[in-house]
C-alpha cells in the first residue's frame, strides 16, 4: 500500500476511452491510479511505483499481455486481474494458469470490477492453511474448521469426504481468486490426469449437494464454466 495509505492500482490498457473510465472509476473509489499504455512502460512502472494490484489489457501495441503477465511472475506476485475483449476459454485458461489472479471480459460493468478489485485485494497474500487466523474460514453460514476438518452451515455438521473437504479447503484458502481446473486437479491430486477434470467436477457436484446449494446457487462457490472455481467472499452478492 502507498504511503498514504490508498490502495495503488496500475491500469495497464492502451484504448484512451478504456483507460479514461479506469482512471475516473478507480479514483472516485479513493485508489490511487497510474497508468501505462504498453506492456514495457507498465512492466517499468511495475518496478518503479510498486502497486498493490494491476489491471491488464492483452492486447497492447508492443507486446502481448500474456508475456506481461509470465515476466511479473518470474517474481512478483502482485494481483494482476485480465481486462480483455478475448472471450475464449483458451484465453481465460492460459491467463490464469500463467499466474493472473481473474479475468475479466469486456464489456464489464463497473460494479462487478470494482467488487473483483476488493477480492484481489483483500486476499492478495494468501496464507498457508496453518497460518489462517484461528484456524477457520466463516462465510455467511458456512463454516470451515481447517484444524478439526469440520465444516457446518447453521451450526450443523455436514459430513465430507476427504477430497471434498480438501477441495473445499482449497477454494476457501484462495477465496475470491478464480482457480482453474488444471490448478484445482494439480493441488488435489498432485498430477495431471486426463479425467481429473471429471473427478472434480463429480467431487464438486457431490459438495454442492451436501452443502445443501441448488443449481445455479453461487452463495458459497462460482463456477465459471470451462474455466474454474472460486470461492465467494463477504462482499460479494
Amino acid at each position: 500500500m502507498s504511503n498514504n495509505n490508498k490502495y495503488r492500482i496500475l491500469a495497464v490498457e492502451d484504448d484512451r476511452s478504456v483507460s479514461s473510465m479506469l482512471r475516473a472509476m478507480l479514483e472516485a473509489q479513493q485508489y490511487e491510479t497510474l497508468m501505462a499504455d504498453t506492456c514495457m512502460q507498465g512492466l517499468m512502472m511495475l518496478s518503479s511505483h510498486v502497486p498493490d494490484l494491476v489491471l491488464l489489457d492483452l492486447g497492447l501495441p508492443d507486446r502481448d499481455g500474456l508475456d506481461f503477465i509470465r515476466t511479473v511472475r518470474k517474481n512478483n506476485a502482485v494481483p494482476i486481474l485480465v481486462l480483455s475483449a478475448r472471450t475464449t476459454e483458451k484465453d481465460k485458461v492460459t491467463a490464469l494458469d500463467l499466474g493472473a489472479n481473474d479475468y475479466i471480459s469486456k464489456p464489464f460493468s463497473a460494479a462487478e470490477l470494482l467488487a473483483r478489485i476488493r477480492a484481489a485485494l483483500r486476499y492478495s497474500r494468501p496464507m498457508p492453511l496453518a497460518q489462517l487466523p484461528e484456524m477457520r474460514f466463516v462465510l455467511h453460514d458456512l463454516v470451515i474448521e481447517f484444524d478439526s476438518r469440520i465444516v457446518t452451515i447453521s451450526g450443523q455438521q455436514v459430513h465430507l469426504t476427504q477430497t471434498e473437504f480438501n477441495i473445499l479447503a482449497l477454494l476457501a484458502e484462495h477465496a475470491g481468486k478464480l482457480l482453474t481446473y488444471a490448478a484445482m486437479n494439480q493441488a488435489i491430486w498432485g498430477a495431471a490426469d486426463p479425467s481429473g477434470n471429471k473427478k472434480l467436477q463429480v467431487n464438486m457436484a457431490n459438495l454442492r449437494k451436501k452443502l445443501g446449494v441448488k443449481p445455479g446457487d453461487n452463495r458459497y462457490i462460482v463456477n465459471e464454466l470451462g474455466v474454474g472455481y472460486r470461492m465467494q467472499h463477504s462482499e460479494t452478492d
